[in-house]
């Protein structure tokens, strides 16, 4: 038996998330199809992050288990002449029996894209969020760095989560400004349920003058996810990177 790891990339907006679903296609089911396909095993592939409809991936983290004798960094080239154009595998290597890609991981780094212009996009749809206020980009650059260190994320967590802790630790948080686009990155060693978009879009509300920067120290005393405004929209967010 060995174990396979591949790194993804893939459009968010073509899917209903990562996760098997019953009555919609994933990212995970068009890849255990592909793989069936190929190696003509059954086999249902772990991921890195359970990625919701409309969340992309540039780096998204997999392994299945196989006894197909196919050279490792074979696999790429040949999953991906059976993959739809909505995902590809970058690369395909050997892994640890042990390896998981969730379990395994020390951290991700996560990208939020924001096009700030009184228009839409074309080109930008289902690619970065479309906001049209004018933003204090100084104050949401300020609320960026209150992110970073060891806090208490409860406020940052939505509901329907499994998670029984709220302490993570954020290594990096910090936005950089491109013309009309603004760019959120964001490391941590371990991100809740939507805690990318919750946090994205209190700074934005932030930025239209709804809150103070201040906001983010609040709802780490509080835990409150009334304290924060709205949850920025799926289709801005990338999972760039995963951390072993």
């Amino acid at each position: 038996m060995r174990n396979i790891k591949l790194i993804l990339e893939y459009d968010g907006s073509k899917y209903h998330g990562w996760q098997y679903q019953d009555n919609a296609w994933t990212v995970q089911q068009e890849l255990a199809e592909a793989i069936r396909k190929l190696t003509g095993e059954t086999v249902m592939p772990d991921g890195a992050g359970r990625t919701d409809a409309g969340v992309h991936a540039l780096g998204q983290v997999a392994c299945f288990k196989t006894q197909s004798n196919i050279p490792a960094e074979k696999f790429a080239l040949a999953l991906n002449s059976l993959l739809s154009p909505g995902v590809c595998v970058l690369r395909s290597e050997e892994a640890p029996l042990d390896f998981h890609p969730r379990f395994s991981a020390k951290g991700k780094h996560y990208r939020y894209l924001i096009l700030n212009r009184k228009q839409r996009s074309p080109l930008w749809e289902n690619r970065a969020w479309h906001v049209r206020d004018e933003l204090d980009l100084e104050a949401m650059a300020k609320a960026a760095s209150y992110l970073e260190g060891t806090h208490y994320f409860r406020a940052f967590c939505a509901s329907g989560h499994q998670n029984k802790t709220f302490e993570r630790t954020i290594t990096h948080s910090a936005w950089t400004f491109q013309g009309e686009i603004l760019c959120y990155d964001t490391k941590g060693n371990g991100f809740l349920y939507n805690m990318v978009r919750i946090m994205t879009g209190a700074m934005v509300d932030i930025g239209r003058g709804r809150y103070a920067p201040e906001v983010i120290l609040e709802a780490f005393e509080t835990g409150d996810r009334n304290t924060l405004g709205m949850t920025a929209p799926a289709m801005g967010l990338y999972l760039v990177e995963v951390f072993y």
